[in-house]
């Protein structure tokens, strides 16, 4: 971990990643659009090294995994899944239908949800349990009609996970070709409005490709953690936290913020011990050599940075850090408190851990149940109203020079 003070930031600490075009991504899309199944079967086979008959996880699979999984991992499973689905139906409640009047006439919108989603669960190196329930039971919570999942190399866990949580269809590929799938549809896959979830590069280049042809939640680059922290934090705590993160990939970033350079060493030290025992070593002392510690000399230094750099998640462990909450206004999820580890918000508090990295959190918020949803706007005009609103718009559509449209409002009165 490097430890650097406030005025020696550079931009290099705020650079964006940038979204590498992937080649292959043109090449395996458009066919799979022009071939669908055999395509899939083709880069399935070149990719995952493995030959599929089918596609679909079968109802039988499906009561083979729940036999594979152990009554502990079922019953965490359905903690989760109640704490995540209690919060979005909140989330889901706070919106309402509207109806008003203006001019005499009446306006609105209609809450509509999505008729088909997809929900992308990497496979790879764990079984993302966790990215199943995030991403399928808020668009269940939505009343998404048909709730498709995607994953590579799908784990029993995954598969019961993805039952659990309400998906219709479960599907064991992965990569670009999954995606191009959900996009675009094949003989067994069906075409979707929208696909969510976190994945790789190559998954992350694949939604960027596809988006227009359907709609992506956005676009994720590799995970990140900023703890701001002074010296009433726990700095093992701190250290447990930048190095989960950390675990995640290579090229993930932990930041502390701190006041006091002590501090900062003794979260690196409880770092370096606990790393050694770590299973996920070799990817979590990688990462962790890149990540920073930054030296503040207030809390104002250190939002000013947090607001800068808009991280996935943030954690604020600092003393009356409740109170400082309004000040920050970019990040994917807040934890507020030493006790606020974001392990939970991971896995089970509630909220969701698909989350905007690489400062997207400046314009938009983590994946929700709203995700799911259309606000759709509606108008009658009545007798009254139309001569209330017809000059204006005869007017405006002259000065446009839009002759149709101003002959649309005159032919009215």
């Amino acid at each position: 971990m490097q430890i650097i003070k406030y005025e020696n930031l550079t931009d290099n600490f705020f650079e964006k990643i940038k979204f590498e075009a992937i080649s292959s991504v043109d090449e395996i899309a458009q066919e799979v659009r022009k071939k669908g199944d055999s395509a899939i079967r083709k880069f399935h086979a070149q990719f995952d090294k493995e030959i599929l008959d089918g596609f679909l996880v079968t109802k039988e699979e499906i009561l083979e995994a729940y036999e594979k999984v152990d009554a502990n991992t079922i019953k965490a499973i359905k903690k989760s899944i109640k704490n995540v689905e209690t919060f979005a139906k909140q989330q889901l409640k706070s919106l309402k239908s509207l109806k008003t009047t203006i001019d005499k006439n009446e306006l609105g919108h209609k809450i509509i949800h999505l008729e088909k989603v997809g929900c992308y669960i990497p496979g790879g190196n764990y079984p993302l349990i966790s990215s199943a329930v995030m991403t399928i039971v808020p668009a269940n919570v939505a009343g998404v009609d048909e709730i498709v999942a995607c994953s590579p190399k799908i784990k029993p866990e995954v598969i019961v996970a993805c039952d659990m949580a309400g998906a219709d269809k479960i599907y064991k590929i992965g990569g670009i070709q999954a995606i191009a799938a959900m996009a675009y549809g094949t003989q067994t896959i069906p075409k979707v409005n929208k696909i969510v979830g976190p994945g790789n590069k190559y998954v992350t280049a694949a939604k960027k490709y596809v988006y227009g042809e359907v709609g992506i939640d956005f676009l994720a680059g590799p995970s990140e953690i900023m703890i701001i922290a002074d010296e009433s934090a726990n700095p093992e705590f701190i250290a447990a936290d930048m190095l989960a993160q950390c675990e995640h990939d290579k090229d993930a970033r932990a930041y502390l913020i701190c006041t006091d350079k002590d501090f900062a060493k003794k979260v690196e030290i409880f770092a370096q011990k606990k790393l050694d025992e770590l299973s996920t070593k070799e990817i979590a002392e990688k990462s962790f050599e890149k990540s920073y510690a930054v030296i503040v000399k207030n809390i104002d230094e250190a939002i000013e940075i947090a607001n800068k750099k808009a991280p996935e998640h943030l954690e604020i462990c600092f003393k009356d850090a409740k109170k400082y909450i309004n000040k920050f206004k970019n990040y994917g999820s807040l934890f507020v408190g030493n006790l606020s580890a974001e392990v939970f918000g991971d896995y089970c508090s509630g909220t969701n851990h698909v989350l905007p990295t690489n400062e997207v959190s400046k314009y938009s918020g983590g994946l929700s149940v709203f995700d799911f949803i259309k606000i759709q706007t509606y108008q009658i005009i009545s007798p009254q109203g139309k001569k209330l609103i017809s000059p204006c718009a005869s007017k405006l559509a002259q000065m446009e020079g839009l002759a149709a449209h101003k002959l649309a409002a005159d032919i009215r009165n």
